[in-house]
């Protein structure tokens, strides 16, 4: 992807051309840039769109924790000279944008949150030790989303290559065992900042319940649905994602 930049020598991320207020995407535990795609087309020439690579399968393992990545990001926003930005995060993203708005508030225009955990998630669970079932991951990762065809080959290779590394997958049991520890039900209502909740009817990981108590707990939140759609909307039915968010910030303007 063009415009990938280094941040520190040892992390990467992207940021588009555009000139306006910075919209900063965090992926999931197991995404990455392409995820955002959609998002990065739609809004990049109108607005600086950055997406930083979470140090997730490089970081030593007793760094690895939602804390620490909070400290990150906040570093990152601060060495880059953002003053504000709009904060976007899918699942654990949107963990961390909860997280980070707490701590930063003064420096958060707006919270997008889209298949977001923090409250309740549904993940690979007691059968995730059968790494080296291909055919176990990829149904896996097609429930995921609505349509089995989202979850292209690319995907579930990328998904399947991390959990069959003895490593990486250790990595991802690390990160998500913190994020059950920082469940965040008694602490979301301080959150004051204008929240856009994405959520598909039919998401298997995050299910709708929870959108409903993100949107009860957050005072300023608005809720959207996606029918048809899965954990990640702004993958499984970008044109509609965009056009959310486009009103919900062109509502902040």
């Amino acid at each position: 992807m063009d415009n990938l930049k280094s941040y520190k020598e040892e992390y990467q991320y992207y940021e588009s051309d555009g000139t306006g207020e910075v919209i900063l995407l965090l992926h999931g535990l197991m995404g990455n840039l392409s995820n955002f795609d959609g998002i990065i087309n739609k809004f990049g020439k109108q607005y600086k769109v950055v997406v930083p690579m979470l140090p997730l399968l490089t970081w030593p393992f007793d760094q690895l924790s939602l804390p620490n990545l909070v400290d990150f990001i906040e570093e990152f926003i601060e060495d880059q000279g953002y003053e504000r930005v709009h904060l976007l995060g899918n699942s654990l993203g949107g963990h961390l944008a909860q997280l980070y708005t707490l701590k930063r508030p003064e420096r958060v225009s707006s919270v997008i949150l889209t298949g977001s955990s923090g409250l309740f998630e549904n993940s690979f669970g007691s059968t995730f030790p059968k790494r080296g079932d291909y055919d176990f991951i990829k149904q896996k990762v097609e429930n995921t989303f609505y349509d089995p065809k989202v979850a292209t080959k690319e995907i579930v290779d990328e998904v399947f290559e991390t959990v069959t590394d003895r490593e990486k997958a250790l990595r991802v049991v690390i990160t998500a065992k913190s994020a059950v520890r920082q469940n965040l039900e008694d602490k979301i209502d301080k959150i004051t900042a204008p929240t856009l909740l994405v959520w598909g009817k039919q998401d298997n990981v995050t299910p709708p319940f929870v959108a409903e108590k993100f949107h009860e707990l957050i005072p300023n939140s608005t809720l959207q649905w996606v029918d048809k759609c899965g954990h990640a909307p702004m993958m499984e039915h970008p044109e509609v994602f965009n056009s959310l968010l486009e009103e919900f910030l062109m509502g902040l303007a």
